[in-house]
């Protein structure tokens, strides 16, 4: 069925296929080198993190700036129409419209600043290699604005599955550039959702 455009705090817990996701990401990057994981402020990330923070015995850092883009007068809609608005305000922010605003939200300016802030913080704190765990739209708007080798168009339709990576390295001074992009669940394309739409418009997996 549809998703609902619930961005609000502290937002869903995970789905059944959620959490088997979340459960399959320490096997899936055993012997990968994670010094430090964020998670933003909204439940399903510290749900989606938690297994792998066990394995690697972490505590998750919770930085409000990773969490959702607000979807303002759109939030709880189920319209698709509300749906497609909330996209392409989120990727005209990365075409740089930035002082587009989504309805009885954020513009792209406030946006773009708050999840900058709290990679920048992540790298300022020099915690070596980072697993932040945040949400599709976010992810995907402030990545195709701010990484290089990431094309908007692509970017956009193309879905970032829970537990999906974008890999980046750089700083905030030098820029970030782009490593790898794994579009589908880090524990293989078993656990891709192939029908309904989570809270942004992606598939339904947190």
């Amino acid at each position: 069925m549809a998703g609902l455009l619930d961005t609000g705090a502290p937002g869903p817990r995970l789905t059944p296929l959620g959490e088997s996701q979340a459960a399959a990401v320490p096997l899936a990057l055993e012997g990968r080198r994670i010094d430090a994981l964020a998670v933003s402020s909204l439940l399903r990330t510290s749900l989606t993190a938690q297994p792998l923070a066990d394995d690697r015995v972490l505590r998750p850092a919770v930085l409000d700036g990773l969490r959702e883009i607000e979807a303002g007068a759109l939030e709880m809609s189920a319209d698709l129409a509300d749906h497609h608005t909330y996209l392409e305000t989120v990727f005209a922010w990365s075409r740089g419209d930035r002082s587009r605003r989504m309805p009885g939200g954020p513009d792209g300016d406030a946006f773009l600043a708050r999840f900058d802030d709290a990679v920048g913080a992540l790298a300022v704190q020099d915690h070596g290699v980072v697993l932040a765990v945040s949400h599709g739209a976010a992810i995907r708007s402030w990545a195709s604005a701010r990484v290089r080798g990431l094309d908007v168009d692509e970017v956009e339709h193309t879905p970032l599955a829970n537990t999906g990576l974008i890999e980046v390295e750089g700083d905030p001074a030098s820029g970030w550039r782009l490593v790898e992009w794994t579009r589908e669940p880090v524990g293989g394309e078993r656990l891709d959702a192939v029908v309904a739409n989570d809270p942004t418009g992606e598939p339904v997996d947190d």
